[in-house]
């Protein structure tokens, strides 16, 4: 594997912690006879402002991952990677770990300057493929 697709197989792994911890929150607050269910619906409880945050963290990283992973496989696929590329991946990542808290602690206006690091990071990997 090369150096940038480490942070790719790291931010997966990270996407699928998030969805796990998003999960067993909801879980706790609403009930697995709700989270089980087609959820035709509203639950018969309301989840906790973290849980609904986590859920939102969780959400905005869905819209996200497919750039970021795109990007990589881009810079991957034509051999364009770089020390810039790794160090892009690298912040990508760790801006997408402090997100996570942020968001679901509530730290504004910080959460929106961590996802526009993480969304720069993003860009700045498209533009190193193309050039």
């Amino acid at each position: 594997m090369t150096p940038d697709l480490i942070p790719l197989a790291l931010v997966g792994l990270m996407h699928i912690a998030q969805f796990a911890a998003a999960s067993v929150m909801a879980n706790k607050d609403v009930g697995t006879g709700y989270t089980t269910s087609p959820r035709d619906r509203a639950p018969s409880r309301e989840m906790r402002t973290v849980t609904a945050r986590m859920l939102r963290a969780y959400d905005n990283h869905v819209q996200m991952f497919p750039f970021f992973a795109a990007a990589l496989l881009a810079l991957h696929v034509t051999g364009q990677n770089s020390g810039l590329t790794l160090a892009a991946s690298w912040v990508y990542l760790a801006a997408r770990l402090i997100y996570i808290p942020a968001y679901a602690l509530g730290w504004k206006p910080w959460r929106s300057y961590v996802w526009i690091v993480a969304m720069a990071s993003v860009a700045a990997l498209f533009l190193a493929a193309l050039f």
